[in-house]
């Protein structure tokens, strides 16, 4: 199913997870799915963007600031229950986000059911950006967010 991914950055500083997670849940958000990265990451991934199309995304002297100071943030990407909420309160706050599509399947916990989905990407053409999920052992099912280049294509194929 396709869901809404907020990306934002966050200090990389002990609390700020927390506060996040705060304000959320005060209005009575859930997060059903999270993933951290520091940011340094994202600016590495740029660097390759650049590299691979030939596009400057950035003045070429702001690449080295980028690089120095997105070590002090994180890239926080979270599927909430309610994203209008969660948009409302971070547009309020002096949070820097930006949203995107993602294909969000609940899946069994099964060896094998990942890969036969990473697979079928594969052969439908569809590269994967990334991915991320958890299961708790025992439990039936999974939730596993996918970001494909292709996510109308990757929609209509797990549309159900």
């Amino acid at each position: 199913m396709v869901r809404t991914e907020i990306s934002l950055f966050l200090e990389n500083v002990p609390g700020e997870l927390g506060k996040l997670g705060t304000i959320l849940s005060e209005a009575g958000v859930n997060i059903d799915a999270l993933t951290i990265q520091d940011a340094s990451e994202y600016v590495q991934e740029l660097f390759r963007a650049r590299g691979k199309t030939l596009k400057r995304i950035a003045a070429a002297a702001s690449y080295g600031s980028m690089k120095k100071d997105s070590a002090d943030y994180a890239l926080i990407r979270i599927l909430v229950d309610n994203t209008d909420k969660a948009i409302d309160i971070l547009s309020n706050g002096s949070y820097v986000f930006d949203m995107m599509p993602v294909i969000a399947l609940e899946i069994y916990n099964k060896p094998g059911t990942l890969a036969n989905l990473a697979k079928t990407f594969g052969e439908e053409g569809i590269n994967i950006n990334y991915v991320y999920g958890s299961a708790l052992p025992g439990a039936e099912k999974s939730l596993f967010v996918f970001s494909p280049e292709d996510i109308d294509t990757a929609a209509q194929i797990f549309k159900e």
